[in-house]
């Protein structure tokens, strides 16, 4: 229930709220992200509190910049999740110092809250299509893996996670981008591969935020989400897809 509930809302707030609404829902959105990163780092409640606040008026000032031009943004997210964040799974490494934690999730968080800004004033249907593809890749994997399931694809972190899973993922991605209409003047070739890649990232942000938790000995993020367990548990993938979709929009553009 708890999970139709959350489509509706974020349905609702994509195709209908007016751009003020809409900046305010993506900003509580990442705001108790933020509460919940925090609560991960270890902080103590007022300070989460404070991480929390200190949040709002950060992603506020996002809003003076022209968010077409902030493609910068974006690159230090991408090779986060495409250099450090692969290297750090494959080391084991613990969890950052709390004050490299929570610029950590500032960087994430923030470049998140931009492109979901800058690809729903595009098009609510752009930004659909880019969520989608973290959506299409976990439910594809979960039951390609319950089916076929026979390598772990990461047994310390997410013993649930296999190749099977991840490959029927990904094929299952592949197909959803051809489906997908195509931008002038990008073949589906580009589309599919880009597509592809975005898949590939939405498992490092699963994975990621499950070697954080475990790392912090927690197995949901918080209980905002009856049943769904927190915002982060929500949006974990999302958190890697799109700052790069938004960063492929633009250079597609």
């Amino acid at each position: 229930m708890t999970g139709g509930i959350l489509a509706a809302v974020f349905l609702l707030a994509l195709f209908v709220a007016p751009p003020p609404l809409w900046l305010a829902f993506v900003v509580v959105v990442i705001t108790l992200a933020a509460w919940e990163w925090a609560g991960l780092m270890n902080l103590a409640a007022r300070a989460r509190l404070a991480y929390a606040a200190a949040t709002v008026p950060l992603a506020l000032a996002s809003q003076v910049f022209e968010l077409s031009g902030l493609a910068p943004i974006y690159l230090p997210t991408l090779l986060f999740w495409l250099l450090i964040a692969p290297l750090w799974l494959y080391r084991g490494w613990q969890r950052p110092a709390p004050w490299l934690g929570l610029i950590l999730g500032w960087v994430l968080l923030l470049s998140t809250l931009l492109a979901l800004l800058l690809l729903q004033a595009e098009s609510p249907y752009l930004l659909l299509a880019a969520v989608g593809i973290a959506i299409v890749a976990d439910t594809a994997a979960y039951f390609s893996g319950r089916a076929f399931g026979r390598h772990k694809l990461a047994p310390v972190i997410s013993p649930g996670k296999t190749w099977e899973g991840a490959i029927g993922g990904a094929m299952a991605v592949a197909l959803y981008a051809l489906l997908l209409p195509t931008p002038e003047g990008l073949g589906k070739t580009v589309m599919v591969a880009a597509a592809l890649v975005l898949c590939a990232l939405s498992v490092l942000g699963d994975l990621f935020e499950s070697w954080i938790k475990r790392r912090a000995g927690v197995k949901d993020s918080s209980r905002l989400l009856p049943g769904h367990g927190g915002i982060l548990d929500r949006i974990d993938s999302q958190l890697a897809v799109l700052p790069a979709a938004a960063l492929f929009w633009i250079w597609v553009k």
